[in-house]
């Protein structure tokens, strides 16, 4: 069971509730106790005449409105409705969980000033399965990410839509069949629930888990590349990476040299060969793949900051007497960090296109041209080449910064904004397109090394492709090639195929 208190979320936590139904999630009794003392002053300094934005004034440009005391549930219900305004597919079903468990932590601070009960009933969606339908798009990334909670908000409501069980059906038929009623919102409440980071951090807490999943993956295919094109395991000799000891080189050295220890492929051209070195996508593998680690761990630290942070406006401290207005929904530093993943996922998928290339073009290895049978005849993978091109000229374009294209909105009262949510969407999709790509690298590395045969290559590279080999045959002539990478493209989003489960060796030589 997953206690929710507002300050220990880790991302990993999130993509267990983000995957799974079911689990049970509560609010902490520490968490409880801060948001009943944090509701009853707000309701003490409402009772006593002062002014609150959002609670006893309209929104936005409009809060300079004041709003009756007969008028303030009505309010909260109207925010709601009226910020549900997306459009487009609708967001990954972890994703909407992602962002529910985040904005239930959020609330857990205690600084929100909203009942407990508004928190239980996110953690009783996520508990029971009931999933809102979120639009992909709707979001600026500042005031929060307004439209995209606004729909989670509309669902408690017994509105909008919801997905149950893989089926789409109305709110109000999803809860009455869950025997729960429709949540009626109080004072602040609807505010409190929209406004805040979630939906960014949310999508990109998913889309890091996958980076950091397709990393592993990439030093995998680049370790069966390597054997491939009988490449040499010295340029990830410890001695190398301790002088310069960026943390993302020596981990991604390090696993490098065990996945190719003790290889028989190693042990055939270690004498003799007249080659010095590796070209640059071998060599240079942990200074690339390294800086991806770097960036995928920055934005790890950026998202579980931000997951443990009180993100709306107003703000509640009832130890000091204090409702102030903040900045705190600006969601920039989300923004840039899911930029940077965006980024390095685009130079992963560049250089697996680079060992590709070496693969497949005969000029640059002593392999048959495209690894066809028949070179001529048949056509082996060259177009599976070109697809990972297409996929190549995608990702650089998702790597354009969304965290620099401010616009200004809200009659010009929200004059600068994050752009978040279109920075997690790009990271999002820059996850699902790389893993592609190197779904590409790994059947062709397969291939590659049967023409290595009776060779073999070390144990963490034989399992590989031998799992390979279940989702995916040999060559034996052209076919289409679309099913088998759509299979491979899977074992890697689900975790079965990037090699972490073998330990470094104690020492000696890698191969």
């Amino acid at each position: 069971m997953l206690e929710v208190s507002g300050r220990d979320l880790t991302v990993e936590a999130i993509g267990r509730v983000a995957d799974a139904s079911g689990a049970p999630v509560r609010l902490s009794p520490s968490a409880r106790v801060r948001v009943e003392r944090s509701r009853a002053y707000l309701l003490e300094i409402i009772g006593r005449g002062d002014k609150v934005y959002g609670v006893t004034t309209g929104f936005g440009r409009l809060a300079d409105v004041v709003i009756s005391a007969d008028q303030r549930g009505e309010l909260q219900r109207n925010l709601v409705r009226s910020h549900a305004s997306g459009v487009g597919p609708p967001m990954a079903r972890a994703t909407v969980r992602a962002m529910m468990l985040l904005r239930a932590n959020a609330l857990a601070l205690g600084h929100s000033g909203c009942r407990p009960e508004v928190i239980e009933r996110l953690l009783l969606f996520l508990e029971r399965g009931l999933t809102p339908v979120v639009p992909s798009f709707g979001s600026v990334g500042a005031s929060g990410d307004l439209g995209p909670l606004a729909h989670v908000a509309l669902a408690l409501l017994g509105e909008g839509q919801m997905e149950v069980d893989g089926a789409i059906l109305p709110a109000a038929e999803a809860l009455a069949r869950a025997g729960l009623p429709p949540l009626v919102l109080e004072a602040k409440e609807g505010l409190s629930l929209i406004n805040g980071t979630q939906a960014t951090t949310g999508m990109g807490a998913v889309a890091l888990l996958g980076a950091r999943r397709a990393v592993a993956v990439a030093d995998l295919a680049g370790a069966m590349s390597l054997e491939a094109l009988r490449g040499t395991p010295e340029a990830f000799r410890p001695e190398i990476h301790q002088v310069r000891p960026h943390a993302g080189q020596i981990e991604t050295a390090a696993r490098m040299y065990a996945l190719l220890h003790d290889s028989e492929i190693r042990e055939s051209h270690r004498h003799g060969d007249a080659r010095v070195q590796d070209a640059y996508c071998l060599r240079c593998i942990p200074q690339v793949h390294g800086a991806a680690r770097d960036a995928f761990s920055h934005a790890r630290r950026v998202i579980e900051i931000e997951a443990n942070s009180a993100t709306d406006n107003p703000l509640v401290f009832p130890e000091q007497d204090l409702v102030v207005s903040g900045g705190n929904f600006h969601a920039q530093v989300v923004a840039q960090a899911l930029d940077f993943v965006a980024l390095a996922l685009a130079d992963l998928a560049s250089i697996s296109e680079r060992r590709l290339e070496r693969l497949l073009n005969p000029d640059l290895s002593e392999l048959p041209a495209f690894l066809a049978s028949r070179p001529g005849i048949e056509s082996g993978f060259m177009i599976a080449q070109v697809t990972s091109a297409d996929l190549g000229a995608e990702l650089r374009v998702l790597s354009h910064p969304a965290s620099v294209d401010s616009v200004s909105t809200s009659a010009a009262r929200e004059d600068h904004v994050s752009m978040g949510l279109t920075a997690a969407r790009k990271a999002a999709r820059a996850v699902e397109l790389l893993e592609y790509v190197l779904a590409i690298e790994l059947m062709s590395a397969a291939e590659a090394l049967e023409h290595r045969r009776p060779l073999r290559s070390s144990a963490p590279l034989e399992r590989a492709h031998a799992v390979i080999r279940g989702a995916v045959p040999a060559l034996a002539g052209d076919r289409p090639l679309s099913p088998d990478l759509e299979a491979l493209r899977a074992l890697i989003h689900d975790g079965h195929l990037d090699g972490s489960e073998h330990p470094s060796p104690s020492g000696g030589e890698a191969a």
